[in-house]
């Protein structure tokens, strides 16, 4: 019997193809369905007459070689039957369980049609349906019951040379909250964007979900929820839990960077200190978001004129990520001499309970910087009508900002939107 060829993957779409050779487990000597059955080099129809009659794909497909044009186009019609957005994300989840480079062929295809499907906003619902909607494993679950076998638990994973993990704890599922292993379905899709839009190997990337409980009731209270069926732990717990799946990550994949995604603001600011100066890591709501609204402003800067240091920025939220802002802000400003303490007056900040004032009872120790000495304002509620906001109305006409950014999920009251305009 002659020696199969090398199974490999489509070459039309080279990103996600383009695998480092210590990243990709040898499968030269599947054959058959066993082919069919793997994602990765499955090529459904695609496969030649002489690599049928090799691999033994003959009568387990249908008798016709297709181009991936031709099975693209099956894939946007197929997609385009699908009803609802929701239906459309399980479609091409279902696509990429079965044959991953025409997946991201699709996907990159046509980037503002599809990556608002697979990513924000539909991931949203998602999430929301994640324990309903789910079909296959995909990434790691770990369970705070399995502390002190983190590292044995991740020698499981069969890829060896990974080189991303994002890992959320379902904390603080983009604007939803705590939806604890529900927003699992935000690390594959974050993953799912390092590939399409950056090429990065999908082989060398890990969506991961640390599962120390949920104080979500309606997840709790659901049969079909996916993770443990108790309340959080307390800090002190979960936080020797990660320390534990850090230590092990360095180990079991020493080439890996550690990406920190949708934790509640203190764990993201808290855990991001402890490591960050330890492993390569990074927090992509509080360095990632800043990274690119300052980016932002600094371009719009060279449209309307004006200076960096000269902008004076309000914030609707003071969570991680307005936080991040803030601080890279100042460190930018500090590059153009303007001292820290002179930088952070040129920063105020709305969340729930008003204004950030210096002296407010109870205050969470990442806001003291940007806590000035200000009369205080009444509770800001997400729900009020605009006209039912004049605190944010005040603020801006005695602040005049230059710069009014929305880091709370949550829309900007019309009024003060066209009190800014003016």
């Amino acid at each position: 019997m002659s020696t199969p060829p090398p199974v490999s993957g489509r070459q039309t779409a080279p990103h996600p193809t383009q695998k480092p050779k210590s990243s990709v487990p040898s499968v030269g000597r599947k054959r058959g369905i066993d082919i069919l059955h793997d994602p990765v080099i499955n090529k459904a129809t695609a496969y030649t007459e002489p690599e049928r009659q090799a691999l033994g794909l003959v009568g387990l497909v249908p008798d016709v070689t297709e181009s991936e044009d031709l099975e693209l186009r099956r894939v946007m019609q197929q997609f385009a039957d699908k009803a609802t957005d929701l239906d459309r994300y399980i479609y091409l989840i279902s696509l990429l369980d079965n044959d991953e480079t025409l997946f991201y062929r699709t996907v990159m295809s046509d980037p503002a049609r599809f990556l608002p499907i697979v990513y924000d906003p539909v991931i949203a619902e998602a999430c929301l349906k994640f324990s309903h909607i789910y079909r296959r494993t995909r990434g790691m679950y770990l369970s705070i019951t399995r502390k002190g076998h983190v590292k044995e638990i991740l020698r499981n994973w069969p890829v060896k040379d990974v080189r991303f993990i994002c890992v959320t704890n379902g904390g603080r599922i983009l604007g939803l909250g705590d939806l604890g292993a529900n927003g699992m379905g935000i690390p594959i899709g974050k993953l799912q964007l390092y590939t399409a839009a950056a090429g990065v190997p999908p082989q060398v990337l890990l969506p991961m979900y640390l599962d120390a409980g949920t104080n979500n009731q309606s997840c709790l209270n659901d049969p079909l929820y996916l993770g443990l069926r108790q309340s959080r732990r307390a800090t002190e717990e979960l936080y020797a839990f990660v320390d534990e799946f850090v230590e092990a990550v360095q180990e079991v994949f020493p080439n890996c960077c550690l990406h920190f995604e949708d934790w509640t603001g203190v764990d993201a600011i808290a855990l991001l200190a402890r490591y960050r100066n330890k492993v390569c890591c990074y927090n992509d709501d509080i360095q990632g978001t800043a990274g690119v609204v300052l980016a932002g402003l600094i371009n719009a800067l060279k449209i309307n004129g004006g200076q960096l240091k000269e902008q004076r920025i309000l914030f609707l939220g003071a969570g991680s990520a307005a936080i991040g802002l803030a601080d890279l802000y100042v460190s930018a400003l500090g590059q153009q001499g303007v001292a820290p303490d002179s930088a952070r007056q040129k920063v105020r900040m709305f969340d729930t309970q008003g204004l950030v004032v210096a002296g407010r009872p109870g205050l969470a120790a990442h806001k003291l910087p940007y806590a000035h000495k200000l009369a205080p304002s009444k509770p800001f509620n997400h729900l009020d009508a605009a006209s039912e906001c004049p605190q944010i109305v005040a603020a801006i006409e005695e602040f005049k900002p230059t710069a009014l950014i929305g880091v709370s999920g949550k829309a900007l009251p019309v009024g003060a939107g066209r009190l800014f305009s003016r």
